[in-house]
């Protein structure tokens, strides 16, 4: 199967357990007006149990799972099966992410069988060594997130990040790369795509602000005026 092309800058919303049902929706939908108005691609990840009631409501946004397991139809009580994500709209999962890790072994069968069912694989790394190493499988976007930096609203230095660019892009060239650890403000984003990254988004920093779907917008904003830049140069 055929997976979604992504193109660079994207933005990744990413509520977690934050948002699920009305208020997911909602945010989705919000993000789903921005994706088109800006012709931007968006990952909007969402709980299992929301994945077909959001994919049904968005024409634009690409729908991310948050975790998914190598499980293939038939027996497998509990497990998330791929093509039943395919089945709901899904078009992409989190892998490895620091608050569900899983076994080199068990993130080879997984991200196999998202091949097969044409499923985008974001896998994550908390540091450069293990950014490289899991390039070395060469998934469609890499997220380069410390894990001590994850909700706390402080961000990656500058370093880290073009450290982490390098060392993806050195190893698989074709894999793009998302530093979103601690995104909260506009200056965020900016230096996170401006540190030579395919790609940011947020978590707390969307959904605990006073406003959420206002910080969104000046969020996905700020990657519209950088990739305009860009384009100027």
């Amino acid at each position: 199967m055929i997976k979604r092309a992504i193109r660079a800058p994207f933005f990744c919303v990413n509520p977690k357990a934050y948002l699920y049902g009305d208020a997911a929706l909602k945010l989705a939908e919000k993000a789903d007006e921005l994706a088109e108005k800006y012709d931007l691609d968006i990952f909007f990840t969402v709980q299992h149990v929301d994945a077909y009631r959001i994919a049904k409501a968005t024409k634009h946004l690409i729908i991310t799972v948050q975790h998914m397991d190598g499980l293939t139809v038939g027996p497998g009580m509990g497990y998330i099966l791929p093509e039943g994500l395919v089945a709901a709209g899904v078009q992409a999962t989190f892998l490895n992410h620091a608050e569900h890790p899983v076994g080199v072994n068990q993130l080879v069968a997984i991200m196999k069988r998202a091949e097969e069912q044409g499923i985008l694989v974001i896998a994550c790394a908390d540091s450069i060594a293990e950014a490289q190493a899991i390039a070395m499988l060469k998934p469609d976007v890499m997220v380069c997130e410390p894990t001590e930096l994850i909700g706390t609203g402080t961000v990656s230095d500058l370093s880290y990040m073009k450290q982490t660019n390098q060392a993806v892009k050195s190893v698989s060239p074709s894999t793009f790369v998302l530093q979103a650890a601690g995104i909260s403000t506009v200056s965020d984003v900016r230096q996170a795509i401006e540190s030579g990254a395919d790609g940011t988004g947020g978590t707390s920093g969307i959904v605990c602000a006073a406003e959420p779907l206002e910080t969104l917008q000046k969020m996905i904003e700020e990657v519209v005026a950088v990739r305009a830049e860009s384009k100027e140069l």
